[in-house]
C-alpha cells in the first residue's frame, strides 16, 4: 500500500487510469475476491472490472458495512459480502484472493488462502515480521499455489532498465549500494500508523519499494546481518503529525548498514518526515563503473530523472546519461494484477515471488529488531 499525503496525489496519477488491456482471452472467467476494502482494494477493484476475465464474486472486511459499501460504490454486482476472511474463504469457490487488509493481518489471510487452495495476490509490505514471512513461503509452497507480492514498481521500464544495466556486467562486481528517499514531509494516516494495525511504518510503506529497487538488480543475495537505527520524532510531535501524534506507533524514519552475500554492503536511509528534500540517490558502485539513479520528492516506484553510468574510458572520466523510458504499459498497477492473472491462466511463475521478498521482510524485521538492540545483529 502506498500513503500519500496531498502532496503525493500527483503519484495517484499512474495508478487511475486503468485501461482493458487488449487480447485478454475470457475463455476461462476467473472468480476472484477482495479481503479487505480500504483505499488500496479500490485499485484493484478498478483493475479487475476492466479485465474481461475476470469477475468479483466476494468481498470480505471487518468493519460492519464496509464491504457492502464498497461493492455498492464500485457497481460489483451481485458480490456476497463477508464479515471476515475465514467466512468468505469457508464460503466461497474462488480461483483467487487479493489481500487488502491491515499489514498485521497480511500473514493470517495469506496462509488461510493458500490453505484453501487459493492463489494469492499479496500487498505489500508482504507482513511484519521473519516469522510470519517464513510462515507464508512454508504455506505458499505446501499449497501448491501462485502467491504474487504486489510491489508494481517491478513493472516499471526504468526498474527494468536498472537490472538489465547490472545484469549486463558494465559495472564489474558491486560492492557498495546506497539506497531509499522519502519525503520532507508525508506521514499518511488512517491504520498506517498504528502498532496494532500497521506494524510497522515508513519502512512498509515505501521502504520495502526503494530495497526491491537495488535487491532485484543485483539478484536478490540472502542479507548477512544488519545494524539498524529507527526514530519516530515527526509522528509523535503534534507539532508536525497534529492529533494523529497521540496513536502514532511506528517508526517515521529509518536507517542500517546491511551486509549481503558476496561481499556487498547496502547504506539504507528511508523517511516519512525529515528536514531535507532527500536522503539521497541511489547509487550503485561497482569495480568498473557506477550507476546514480535520481531520488524523487515522494518515492512512488520511478527515477526522479534520467540514469547516470560513470566510468573510465581510455583514462578520461566518463559520464552517460540514459533517458528515462516512457511506460506505455497501462499503468504498474495494471501490470501487476495482469501478470498474477497470467500467470493463474497459463501455470507460470509468480510475478514478484514470495522467496525474493522474503529476504526484503528480513531485513526490514532486522532493523527493527537491531534499533531495539542498540547493535548489529546476525539474520
Amino acid at each position: 500500500m502506498i500513503a500519500m499525503d496531498a502532496k503525493g496525489d500527483k503519484v495517484l496519477g499512474q495508478f487511475k487510469k486503468m485501461e482493458e488491456q487488449v487480447g485478454v482471452k475470457a475463455e476461462r472467467i476467473l472468480k476472484i475476491a477482495i479481503i479487505g476494502t480500504g483505499w488500496i482494494a479500490e485499485f484493484h477493484a478498478e483493475c479487475f472490472k476492466a479485465m474481461p476475465d475476470v469477475e468479483i464474486v466476494a468481498t470480505a472486511d471487518l468493519v460492519p458495512g464496509k464491504a457492502e459499501k464498497f461493492c455498492k460504490d464500485w457497481g460489483i454486482e451481485g458480490a456476497r459480502c463477508y464479515p471476515s476472511h475465514k467466512e468468505l474463504l469457508d464460503s466461497e469457490v474462488l480461483d483467487a484472493v487479493s489481500v487488502c487488509t491491515y499489514n498485521t493481518t497480511h500473514a493470517e489471510c495469506t496462509i488461510y488462502a493458500l490453505e484453501k487452495g487459493v492463489h494469492v495476490l499479496l500487498e505489500k509490505p508482504m507482513c511484519v515480521t521473519t516469522r510470519e514471512a517464513e510462515a507464508i513461503v512454508k504455506a505458499e509452497k505446501a499449497s501448491g499455489k501462485i502467491l504474487s507480492i504486489g510491489f508494481q514498481p517491478r513493472f516499471e521500464p526504468n526498474m527494468k532498465k536498472i537490472k538489465e544495466i547490472v545484469e549486463s556486467g558494465v559495472l564489474g562486481k558491486i560492492y557498495y549500494i546506497q539506497t531509499g528517499g522519502g519525503r520532507r514531509r508525508g506521514i499518511p494516516g488512517s491504520t498506517f500508523i498504528e502498532k496494532s494495525t500497521g506494524g510497522i511504518g515508513a519502512m512498509g510503506d515505501i521502504g520495502c519499494y526503494s530495497l526491491d529497487m537495488v535487491l532485484n538488480a543485483i539478484g536478490y543475495p540472502r542479507p548477512i546481518s544488519v545494524s539498524g537505527y529507527t526514530s519516530d520524532f515527526f509522528g509523535k510531535n503534534p507539532e508536525y503529525n497534529g492529533v494523529d501524534a497521540a496513536r502514532f506507533g511506528v517508526e517515521d524514519f529509518a536507517a542500517a548498514f546491511i551486509r549481503l552475500e558476496g561481499d556487498i554492503v547496502l547504506d539504507f536511509r528511508i523517511a516519512w518526515a525529515m528536514h531535507i528534500d532527500t536522503p539521497g540517490d541511489t547509487l550503485i558502485l561497482g569495480t568498473k563503473a557506477a550507476l546514480r539513479i535520481p531520488s524523487t520528492d515522494c518515492w512512488n516506484g520511478s527515477p526522479g530523472g534520467p540514469l547516470k553510468l560513470y566510468t573510465d574510458i581510455a583514462g578520461s572520466h566518463v559520464e552517460t546519461e540514459i533517458p528515462l523510458i516512457e511506460d506505455n504499459g497501462g499503468g504498474l498497477f495494471h501490470q501487476k494484477i495482469r501478470s498474477f492473472l497470467d500467470a493463474i491462466h497459463t501455470g507460470g511463475d509468480s510475478p514478484v515471488p514470495s522467496s525474493q521478498i522474503l529476504y526484503n521482510q528480513m531485513i526490514i524485521d532486522g532493523i527493527v529488531q537491531s534499533a531495539k538492540l542498540g547493535k548489529e545483529i546476525t539474520l
